[in-house]
């Protein structure tokens, strides 16, 4: 093995298997049953660590025993016998051979995101059957939810209990290993997405055994918080992350909801430690999603954060949603946008007052566009819907969504997509589980009716029309669709767009600087950055249906920026030498240096 693990089943050299469990307030019961062995009493350290040496064979099952009736998987199990309460399996570190294996990545700023759900796809092999189809797309950086094992076979994988255990509702190991081994000979990277900041609700054992695993002052939305100050919780976490983007080789990691995280330091810790351990030939890119909108963390710790405030922007634009977090948007969207392009947050230190007036986020203008992560739609922003639309069905007018999608895929930030997203799907994308207990499942459903009650729309009786998350058919029906007629459309201009941004845009991002943007009207929006090689690369985007008035001050100097590179809509370009910008369009202008 390449790194010795503080946590887990690890087979030496040796022959003999070595067993390490953190349990510093076990019960004096506490014991290792290994497959074809008696128990092994067990007796936490000075440090709280148990450890055994067995002599057992690669998929030997063992579980720990907490007492009589209770026995428990590994916490650092690297694969599950059935699901999250099953035995843990012993598994060889390096055993895949990988065709490969002198991949070394490619730089952020080459990144296309696609963020997809492995399990509506078809598992690991149905998204390997898909991968030419994204790579022609321009796709560069595929995004899996996260893998992490979970109860029963449906889930969006923010429920998981064991981290280093990738599900396998989705295929074994070595078709997750295949699927990543042959998008690098595509030349594509797999991102995963990691959840740090709690444990589902099933299946975790760890407080009965390791109670300091979780702090009693600090609490999240899902519960206790993970006390990062414990060294050996810090160890669990840092090496997990390794353990993805080494044994696994995964290309980066996404990091969810890092606001849930007590304190930022471990989040420096962490970007440091795998920095460290990792070979500085690699490209590992490390994203963020946090509400903080805490800008030191992306000043060379972590390469971007995905930006929630640009998309609520998009959103309030697109379809004039008010209510909810949008309502910090909606007076005035026009603006809040051009920020965010300029800029890269609205949010900068400035109060919420969605949030009862909470002072939110840190300065960015500082930072390269490259530290954004630029979305029209994710899991978050369609399956936290009521009825999990996506926004091909809540746009009315599809030249207005076009107009967004060239805004988006053209911009300087690195675009992410959402699965289906390229095809026009239509199709809802729900929150879905599939819990065995029939109270967590109808706790599951009562919190959503709650959450949605205080929608209009969604007040009374109506909430019964909510999708059951605990149904079959809430997930069969989240499959992405190509349902509209015009889905061959959608692909090309994707398809146009990514092309265009890889041969012109791309190869420019390192030190691109923003040279300011501004609202044009109240849907209108001008923005321009100077790229690598003094290239300058300007837009003008009207999410509304009527023409808007080009001010002066944006016409003055338009001829020197006259090379058109798309416009979503003819003769866009045309009129803003008229001085319009036209109704739901995008056009972008490239000059190139002298």
């Amino acid at each position: 093995m390449s790194h010795t693990y503080a946590s887990g089943a690890m087979p030496l050299d040796s022959g003999v298997t070595r067993f390490r469990l953190w349990a510093p307030s076990a019960p004096a019961s506490l014991a290792l049953e290994v497959e074809g062995h008696p128990p092994i009493p067990l007796r936490p350290g000075p440090d709280g660590y148990t450890q055994a040496d067995v002599d057992c064979p690669i998929g030997a099952r063992y579980h720990y025993r907490l007492d009589d009736e209770t026995v428990a998987p590994d916490p650092a199990s690297r694969l599950q016998h059935g699901d999250v309460h099953g035995d843990s399996i012993v598994t060889a570190p390096d055993s895949y051979p990988w065709r490969y294996a002198t991949w070394r990545g490619r730089p952020w700023e080459d990144a296309v995101l696609y963020e997809t759900h492995a399990g509506l796809e078809g598992g690991y092999a149905g998204l390997l059957a898909r991968l030419p189809e994204l790579a022609a797309l321009g796709v560069t950086l595929l995004e899996l939810m996260p893998i992490a094992d979970f109860p029963g076979p449906r889930n969006w994988g923010y429920d998981g209990v064991l981290p280093y255990a990738p599900d396998t509702a989705y295929g074994t190991p070595d078709e997750l290993k295949r699927l990543i081994d042959e998008a690098h000979g595509l030349e594509m990277g797999v991102m995963l997405d990691v959840v740090y900041n709690h444990f589902g609700p099933d299946g975790n054992y760890l407080p009965r055994y390791a109670a300091p695993f979780f702090r009693k002052d600090v609490v999240t939305p899902w519960g206790e918080a993970i006390d990062f100050r414990q060294p050996a919780v810090s160890q669990f976490f840092k090496e997990n992350a390794l353990y993805w983007l080494t044994e696994y080789r995964f290309d980066g990691l996404r990091l969810d909801a890092v606001h849930a995280i007590a304190g930022h330091e471990w989040l420096h810790e962490l970007a440091q430690y795998l920095r460290q351990h990792i070979s500085a030939e690699r490209y590992v890119h490390l994203v963020l999603e946090n509400d903080d909108n805490r800008a030191s963390l992306l000043q060379g710790d972590f390469d971007a954060q995905w930006n929630d405030d640009a998309h609520h922007a998009l959103h309030v634009l697109l379809t004039g949603e008010a209510h909810g977090y949008y309502a910090d948007y909606s007076a005035q969207p026009a603006q809040a946008l051009a920020r965010c392009l300029a800029e890269g947050w609205l949010y900068q230190g400035q109060p919420s007052p969605y949030r009862g007036g909470q002072v939110r986020g840190e300065p960015s203008a500082g930072l390269p566009p490259t530290a954004f992560v630029l979305f029209l739609q994710n899991h978050d922003q369609a399956g936290n819907r009521a009825g999990g639309e996506r926004l091909a069905s809540l746009v009315d007018n599809p030249a207005r969504l076009r107009a967004a999608v060239a805004l988006q895929l053209l911009a300087p930030q690195i675009p992410l997509i959402f699965m289906g997203e390229e095809r026009g799907a239509r199709t809802p994308f729900h929150y879905f589980t599939s819990h065995a207990d029939p109270a967590l499942a109808q706790a599951v459903r009562e919190g959503r009716r709650r959450e949605f009650s205080r929608f209009p729309e969604f007040q009374g009786s109506a909430t019964a029309a909510l999708a059951d998350p605990n149904a079959p058919e809430t997930y069969l029906a989240s499959k992405p669709r190509a349902s509209s007629a015009d889905a061959h459309v959608w692909m090309r201009d994707y398809a146009i767009l990514l092309h265009l941004r890889a041969r012109l845009i791309a190869p420019r991002l390192p030190g691109a600087t923003s040279l300011g943007a501004s609202a044009i009207g109240e849907h209108g929006v001008f923005a321009r950055w100077e790229l690598a090689g003094g290239a300058r690369l300007t837009v003008y985007t009207n999410l509304g249906p009527d023409r808007l008035a080009l001010p002066e001050s944006l016409q003055a100097g338009l001829e020197a920026y006259a090379a058109l590179l798309f416009e979503s809509v003819a003769g866009a370009r045309d009129a803003l030498f008229q001085g319009e910008v036209c109704g739901d369009s995008t056009v972008w202008l490239l000059e190139e240096p002298a």
